[in-house]
């Protein structure tokens, strides 16, 4: 790959989805995009370019490219002092928050494969906090392929590996090897197709009491991030809570939230005040 054909792929990758492929990243780039250009028969970096660019069908090979750049390896119950935080700490609060209500909605930004989702789901039914409300567990992410994974909900038991025991009896059914999650945890969840830097389009949302967005940022450059978090803070309620990362942090990138020293964790919350 030539400096040019880089600075052309990863410019029109940049638009797209807001993914900044830095120069150090040239052989990961490389090495990826040349499966896709081998399962579409073109012979070099320029022609592939000029496919994602003019072809017919670029929209869904320019999701394939940035599927292949992206890590989607996830499991249940991943970053359990966050998750603590979540169910002891936050879901006690937005019940007293939203007592008049009675709606709870979560989004899971960057959802991949549905984990996080369905492990959301089932925090706040263990909570046994939410009887009798409307609870609603929205997972987004930009890649189709595993957005039709996750509406399957049926996982190997590596993605389990974090997953009490006590959890994977009450919501989930065995069968061959697979794991699906149960209808009492799979009815809160619903999955949508969403580019998070396309502002109109979230701008769309229904207002949510709690964001995750975790290891999503580490892809972005420092425009792209202020764009993603500015949307995120529009669509939350005044009051609502945003967790990221456990390496990702807001400092020099938005002071658009507050920092929330929780016993298990710390979180961002969109300030009571703010529109």
């Amino acid at each position: 790959m030539t400096a040019d054909e880089l600075r052309l792929l990863s410019e029109l990758i940049y638009d797209h989805c807001g993914i900044l492929v830095r120069e150090d990243l040239r052989f990961l780039l490389e090495r990826r995009l040349w499966a896709r250009m081998r399962a579409l028969d073109l012979p070099d970096f320029l022609t592939y370019y000029r496919y994602l660019r003019f072809d017919p069908g670029r929209r869904a090979e320019l999701e394939a490219a940035v599927e292949a750049l992206t890590t989607n390896e996830t499991y249940f119950f991943r970053e359990p002092h966050q998750l603590k935080a979540f169910r002891e700490e936050l879901l006690p609060l937005r019940v007293n928050e939203r007592a008049r209500v009675r709606r709870l909605r979560l989004w899971s930004a960057g959802c991949s494969t549905g984990e996080e989702a369905y492990t959301l789901a089932m925090l706040v039914l263990e909570s046994g906090l939410f009887g009798g409300w409307e609870i609603e567990v929205f997972g987004s992410d930009i890649s189709r392929k595993v957005l039709a994974a996750a509406r399957k909900g049926v996982y190997s038991r590596n993605a389990l590996r974090e997953t009490p025991p006590q959890m994977v009896e009450r919501y989930f059914t065995a069968d061959a090897g697979r794991w699906a999650v149960k209808d009492e945890a799979r009815s809160l969840v619903s999955f949508g197709h969403l580019n998070l830097i396309d502002e109109h389009m979230v701008a769309m949302l229904a207002r949510f009491d709690v964001v995750f967005c975790r290891n999503v940022m580490i892809y972005l450059d420092l425009p792209a991030r202020r764009r993603v978090l500015k949307s995120f803070h529009g669509r939350l309620w005044p009051g609502g809570y945003l967790l990221l990362g456990h390496s990702e942090s807001l400092i020099h990138v938005t002071a658009d939230y507050e920092l929330v020293h929780l016993k298990n964790d710390l979180v961002y919350r969109k300030p009571l005040l703010a529109i």
